[in-house]
């Protein structure tokens, strides 16, 4: 019996199930007959992203060196990643913005609010909740006792924080070289302060958030080389040139004869 297959996710397929198929028609007549096929259906060119065939006439065409930067394979992938860590950006500047807009209304019933809190502390206590030791209720009574002109020094650092957030969100999701940096130097100047709080206490959104942040960090530096790493950003452009298709055929058509791949017909 032999050993049981791994199915490997092929992002590239993926995309183009959903966005469709980019070809390209290159000027070079060598090269355009290796992105192009005659079928009994017609016409078919080769998918810039996944490198399947598909029936139809290419996109665009044009000089090689002008042909559309289309993400595949591992870069692909990468462009995933970062994107899904832009929308938990996004929903953090969300919280935090809903947050600073609640501080900010507060300043003006935090009377009301105080009776109304004083006088649930005892049902809260008959329900079970200890009072007297809950960092929640701790807070809550703090913020009930803070002056209105402490309450908008903590709406403009909510602010303040949601802003880098967004900015975070925006930049990583334009997959923006500025962005990569900004996202990992913000993130890294908050990483003590989340260290501190889980010396404190270990709860599971602490850790969740740190290990999210922890993970950005180790991702940005070593796959997209920050600040000189692995080569740097002359690397990472060399390797994401490399991996598009036409750099491919490219390079085997300057290889040894017999190593080029005999095109479908």
């Amino acid at each position: 019996m032999g050993a049981p297959s791994v199915t490997i996710m092929d992002w590239s397929l993926l995309t183009c199930a959903f966005t469709g198929h980019r070809t390209y028609a290159p000027d070079d007549p060598a090269l355009r007959d290796r992105l192009r096929a005659r079928t009994a259906a017609g016409e078919a060119w080769r998918c810039l992203r996944c490198a399947d065939f598909t029936v139809g006439a290419a996109d665009g065409g044009g000089p090689a060196d002008e042909a559309p930067d289309v993400s595949r394979g591992r870069h692909l992938r990468d462009t995933v990643v970062l994107r899904f860590f832009a929308v938990e950006r996004l929903i953090r500047a969300v919280v935090l913005i809903t947050a600073a807009y609640a501080v900010w209304r507060f300043r003006g019933g935090g009377g009301s609010l105080r009776q109304i809190f004083e006088r649930a502390l005892p049902i809260l206590g008959e329900a079970g909740l200890d009072v007297q030791r809950s960092r929640v209720l701790s807070w809550i009574q703090d913020a009930l006792g803070a002056s209105q002109a402490t309450l908008g020094w903590i709406t403009a650092a909510l602010v303040g924080y949601a802003v880098i957030e967004l900015v975070e969100a925006v930049g990583l999701w334009l997959l923006k070289r500025w962005g990569e940096y900004f996202a990992f130097v913000a993130t890294g100047v908050f990483l003590p302060l989340e260290i501190h709080e889980l010396a404190e206490r270990v709860t599971p959104l602490r850790l969740g958030a740190f290990l999210v942040n922890l993970a950005l960090l180790a991702y940005l530096a070593w796959t997209k080389r920050l600040f000189g790493l692995r080569g740097g950003r002359a690397a990472h452009e060399a390797e994401r040139r490399s991996g598009s298709l036409i750099e491919i055929e490219r390079a085997a058509m300057a290889g040894p004869p017999g190593t080029r791949r005999d095109q479908p017909t």
